[in-house]
């Protein structure tokens, strides 16, 4: 038993909620093993005032926090699974995929108001282009604002930034306690989730058996299969901050059902696709979704958006 287990994370107070309830679950198998939480800053919490499609993508919020892992200064990270880029650095392996909270978005609104009640030209903050798009196809008359920071930060720009409102993960709303602000839950035929949505990572070193065995118990194999999936998606799509992209898999009855989208910035256009079968070929149903959606001309969309992608960058 190792005097004490370090656990990696981010400092903002949903971070942290994720880090302790880690920490919690393990004392609750192994009651007699030390654990400790460190909060590391990352590149993505220091630039708050540019978009991240413009600053590196989302792998800007693990990137410090695996560094310190292969360093061996923490044992265990704990990351948004959202936050997760397609590939994990070498020497490194999600350890443990623990169960799944809520996936979906929901509406907070200023006014009370639902989605579709908000009046024409509404403004909602949003800094996902995967939730922007997917708003601008239901309402092309709304605008959208961008809106970056921690979850406190964005519900107070709410009250100070003159916007209608604005959409977060439910899962960071209920962690949190604030329930009680939540206007309209969004459904997945309207926002599908982004691929890992509501799930944890608990990323750890390979070839550490100690910390292995321990993490492992926190494991939730039906969430890990889904997210397989999910992630197969992303990955054949080479998806990123950069582009919409959304994928939201579960289990019926043993049958994995994985709904896929790809999108066009402005929402105009929207390829989406479902693809069921045994839940074991999760995975495989991933790739072949993503493969399905790329013949339905999601393929053009990736190639336009990552040429403007490249061409922002050089520039």
């Amino acid at each position: 038993m190792k005097a004490s287990v370090k656990i990696g994370t981010r400092g903002s107070k949903l971070a942290l909620w994720q880090a302790n309830w880690v920490k919690s679950a393990l004392k609750k198998k192994f009651p007699n093993q030390a654990v400790e939480v460190i909060a590391i800053r990352t590149l993505g919490d220091k630039i708050l005032d540019a978009p991240l499609t413009e600053v590196g993508g989302k792998g800007l919020f693990v990137k410090e926090i695996e560094q310190a892992l292969l360093d061996r200064s923490i044992d265990i990270a704990v990351h948004s699974m959202k936050d997760m880029p397609a590939d994990i650095p070498q020497g490194l392996f999600m350890g443990a995929i623990p169960q799944r909270e809520i996936p979906t978005d929901v509406l907070i609104s200023r006014s009370g108001l639902r989605f579709h009640e908000l009046p024409r030209g509404a403004i909602i903050g949003t800094s996902s282009l995967r939730r922007a798009a997917q708003l601008k196809h239901a309402r092309p008359d709304i605008a959208i604002m961008p809106l970056r920071g921690n979850l406190d930060t964005r519900l107070r720009k709410l009250e100070t930034e003159n916007m209608d409102a604005i959409v977060l993960a439910a899962a960071g709303i209920k962690r949190l306690n604030y329930t009680s602000r939540i206007t309209e839950h969004l459904n997945e035929a309207m926002m599908l989730p982004a691929v890992g949505q509501g799930a944890l990572c608990i990323e750890i070193r390979r070839k550490d058996p100690e910390i292995q065995s321990l993490v492992t118990e926190l494991d939730h194999a039906a969430t890990r299969l889904i997210i397989q999936g999910e992630r197969a998606f992303l990955s054949r799509l080479e998806g990123g901050c950069q582009i919409p992209i959304a994928g939201y898999g579960k289990i019926k009855n043993n049958t994995y059902i994985l709904d896929g989208m790809v999108a066009d910035i402005d929402g105009k256009t929207l390829i989406n696709g479902t693809l069921n079968g045994p839940a074991e070929s999760a995975q495989s149903i991933g790739l072949t979704l993503a493969e399905q959606l790329l013949e339905k001309g999601a393929d053009k969309i990736l190639d336009r958006l990552k040429s403007v992608a490249s061409e922002n960058y050089e520039s």
